[in-house]
């Protein structure tokens, strides 16, 4: 199991950036498949973007060219850097671990952060 703590979320205006950062505790991260999820209010959690743990990315289509999933195994560490930001990115995000990249892009995988808030307005 890996533990998963989310920072980085904030109050920004559009057009204006963001990095989410996701730090993980335990031995498995690194083996890990990862992904950024988001959930607006009264919408359905959706995912973002992913990573494998080989670092093969996968991106939603409305955030592709905007948003990059990065991550650094040597401090257990995973990055969402958000450009050009709309307020339709408001949202809490929430990343995600999982041994198997599948589960984490059919929305089910083992681990959960907590979630980070992130708004965008003026």
């Amino acid at each position: 199991q890996v533990q998963l703590v989310e920072s980085g979320g904030g109050l920004v205006q559009p057009g204006g950036s963001l990095r989410l950062s996701c730090a993980a505790s335990g031995s498995r991260f690194s083996i890990s498949a990862m992904g950024w999820y988001r959930q607006a209010p009264g919408k359905q959690r959706e995912l973002v973007a992913a990573i494998t743990s080989g670092g093969k990315t996968t991106y939603r289509n409305s955030i592709k060219g905007r948003f990059t999933i990065s991550r650094d195994n040597a401090k257990n560490t995973l990055y969402l850097q958000m450009n050009s930001l709309k307020p339709d990115d408001t949202a809490v995000y929430y990343c995600a671990a999982d041994g198997s990249i599948l589960n984490v892009e059919l929305g089910t995988p083992r681990d959960w952060g907590q979630g980070t808030q992130v708004t965008v307005s003026s």
